[in-house]
């Protein structure tokens, strides 16, 4: 590619200010790959179209709170030696051609195991098991339901997390099953089901201060 960006930390705040960057022209898996290799600092994501949004920068709760679940997800897999887990840095690229990068993967030993020996240097190639996405106050909520059906359950997630810390609500997505609504963090907590076997999220860090 011959276009450049500049990846100023001045130049980024102005731009940020106004939400996610989208590309006006789609880019090909190529040309994406190619930008992510050029600017590695930058969390991009890219649909099945080609349209390509270079994500804004998360505010210090969102953080704390992806971070916090990141770290039970990986201590779980940690002690029950099963599969591995990705950050919300991690390019996903899933079978329809998008890469997302959910705020929280895990991805068991049975699907890790029909990977390339090689394929450490590449973006993701199979499905999570499970993914979390944690709304931040500039997400969308009509937009993160979209990716949780159309992105995430479509290509063979089996339990997804939608979780909204402001109207203290999640949405939990099944495979093949209704989706389930739980209100109200207090004293809550999340089963990671037959999908994460013993694992539990309590709910009440994940407030919005």
């Amino acid at each position: 590619m011959t276009n450049t960006v500049s990846t100023s930390t001045p130049f980024l705040t102005e731009l940020f200010k106004y939400g996610p960057i989208v590309f006006e022209r789609p880019l090909s898996i190529v040309e994406f790959t190619d930008l992510y290799s050029q600017f590695p600092e930058l969390l991009m994501e890219r649909e099945a179209n080609g349209k390509v949004t270079i994500m804004s920068p998360v505010k210090r709760g969102s953080g704390r709170r992806e971070s916090y679940i990141n770290t039970l997800v990986g201590y779980w897999a940690i002690q029950q030696e099963r599969g591995e887990v990705y950050s919300p840095s991690t390019g996903i690229e899933l079978p329809t051609g998008a890469v997302k990068s959910p705020d929280v993967a895990w991805v068991s030993d049975e699907r890790l195991a029909t990977l390339d020996q090689d394929s450490d240097e590449q973006f993701l190639k199979v499905v999570p098991d499970f993914v979390v996405e944690v709304r931040s106050s500039t997400d969308r909520l009509k937009k993160l339901k979209s990716k949780m059906e159309n992105t995430w359950m479509a290509n063979g997630v089996r339990l997804a997390w939608l979780i909204d810390p402001y109207k203290e609500t999640v949405w939990i997505y099944r495979a093949d099953q209704e989706i389930e609504i739980v209100k109200g963090f207090e004293g809550k907590t999340l089963s990671g089901e037959e999908v994460l076997e013993g694992f539990e999220l309590p709910l009440d860090r994940l407030r919005a201060k």
